[in-house]
C-alpha cells in the first residue's frame, strides 16, 4: 500500500461534514509496522477524529497542512483552549512512527524519540492516515549526513533556485543530505523525492554525535528564538509549543532527549535544590501549592527570571519566578544539561 495525496481531499471533506535518556527506549521489532510523517507537522489526538475534530481544525488534518491558517482560526483564546486534553503531541516531517492500530481514515501511532511512560515505543496518539507514508526511503538513508532546521520555520523548494515553494517545515526537522551546493542543500523527503533548502535556515551534520554540545547558554539562546510564539496545546514545533513541548524541543536541538511531558520531566534528570538552581535548569510547578501533581514547566534564565510557554491566551514569554501564581506552586528543579 502506498498512501496518496488524494486521500487528504477525502479526509477534508469528511471533516468539514462532521523523557529522558534515563527512560528505556524499546527497539521496534520486525513485526512492528512503521511509517513516516508526510506533512510539516502532524498533530496527534487522544481519539480518532470521528466526531471529535472541528471544522476550524481542518487545516491541521489534511495533506499538506496549513498550520498558519489553523493558528489564525484559533485567534480567540477560548477556541484555542478547547484543544486542552484533546491533543496528545505532534510529530515533525520525516519522523518515524510505529502504527499501533487503524480505524478507517485514522491511525493510532507511537512517535519514536518522544519518551513517555505510557508506551515504550514512543508517544501515542491518533492522526489522519493521509498524513503518513509507508515509503521506507528514509530508512535506507539513515546513515547519511543530515540537515536540522535551525530557523523557527523554513521552506523546502522544488528547485535549486529556491523559487518554487514546496513545504514550510519546522525547527528541529531533520532530513538526509543528498548534495550540498554551498548556499543550498538538496535533501531527501519521505515521499516526494528530493527538495532544496537554503543553508541559512539549517545546520548540516555528518552524524548525531556532531550536534552541538548542550550548554546553559545554548539552551537559553535557543529558547529566546521563540519569544512571542503563540502557545499551542501539544505543540512541539516552530508553529507553536505547549510548556513541556517547548522544553523538550530546545533540549532535542542539542541531541538530548528528555521526556515529552512535564510530569515525567520532573521525575528524571538531576535533582537541583532550590538554592542551587542555575540557568538552563528546568523549573516545575504543581497543584496544592507545589505539593500535588506537576502541571507546568519553565526554564530558568538567571537573575530570578524564567522563560516558558504559559497558556492558550499567551505566547512564549520571560517572567520572574517570583510571579504570583507561579512561585506559590513551585515544586522543584531538574537539570538535563549536565551529565
Amino acid at each position: 500500500m502506498h498512501l496518496k495525496k488524494w486521500l487528504s481531499l477525502l479526509l477534508a471533506t469528511v471533516v468539514l461534514l462532521s523523557c529522558s535518556t534515563q527512560i528505556s527506549k524499546a527497539e521496534t521489532s520486525e513485526d512492528d509496522k512503521t511509517a513516516y510523517v508526510d506533512v510539516a507537522v502532524s498533530t496527534l489526538w487522544t481519539k480518532n477524529g470521528k466526531g471529535q475534530t472541528r471544522d476550524i481544525d481542518t487545516p491541521s488534518l489534511t495533506n499538506p497542512v496549513d498550520l498558519h491558517q489553523w493558528n489564525a482560526n484559533m485567534e480567540d483564546s477560548e477556541i484555542r483552549r478547547w484543544l486542552t486534553g484533546k491533543l496528545e503531541t505532534q510529530a515533525l516531517y520525516g519522523s518515524k512512527v510505529v502504527i499501533l492500530q487503524e480505524d478507517g481514515d485514522w491511525v493510532q501511532v507511537a512517535v519514536e524519540g518522544q519518551p513517555t511512560t505510557r508506551n515504550s515505543l514512543g508517544y501515542p496518539g491518533w492522526m489522519p492516515k493521509a498524513q503518513l507514508t509507508d515509503d521506507d526511503r528514509l530508512d535506507g538513508l539513515a546513515g547519511k549526513p543530515f540537515i536540522m532546521v535551525t530557523s523557527n520555520t523554513a521552506w523546502l523548494y522544488n528547485g535549486k533556485a529556491l523559487q518554487n515553494p514546496f513545504m514550510e517545515i519546522s525547527f528541529n526537522t531533520k532530513l538526509p543530505v543528498m548534495k550540498d551546493f554551498g548556499d543550498v542543500v538538496m535533501v531527501a523527503t519521505p515521499d516526494d523525492g528530493n527538495k532544496f533548502i537554503s543553508k541559512k535556515d539549517v545546520a548540516v551534520y555528518q552524524t548525531e554525535a556532531d550536534l552541538p554540545k548542550i550548554t546553559p547558554e545554548g539552551l537559553i539562546e535557543t529558547g529566546k528564538k521563540f519569544l512571542g510564539l503563540r502557545y499551542l496545546w501539544a505543540g512541539v514545533s516552530g508553529f507553536g509549543f505547549d510548556c513541556s513541548g517547548f522544553t523538550y524541543t530546545i533540549h532535542k536541538a542539542f541531541g538530548v532527549t528528555i521526556p515529552r511531558d512535564s510530569s515525567v520531566q520532573a521525575k528524571n534528570g538531576k535533582v537541583i535544590p532550590k538554592d542551587q538552581i542555575q540557568p538552563g535548569d528546568l523549573l516545575f510547578f504543581a497543584t496544592k501549592d507545589g505539593t500535588g501533581s506537576v502541571h507546568h514547566v519553565s526554564m530558568y534564565l538567571g537573575d530570578g527570571l524564567m522563560i516558558h510557554a504559559p497558556n492558550a491566551s499567551k505566547t512564549v514569554e520571560i517572567i520572574p519566578l517570583a510571579t504570583p501564581g507561579y512561585i506559590n506552586e513551585f515544586s522543584g528543579a531538574r537539570r538535563y544539561w549536565e551529565n
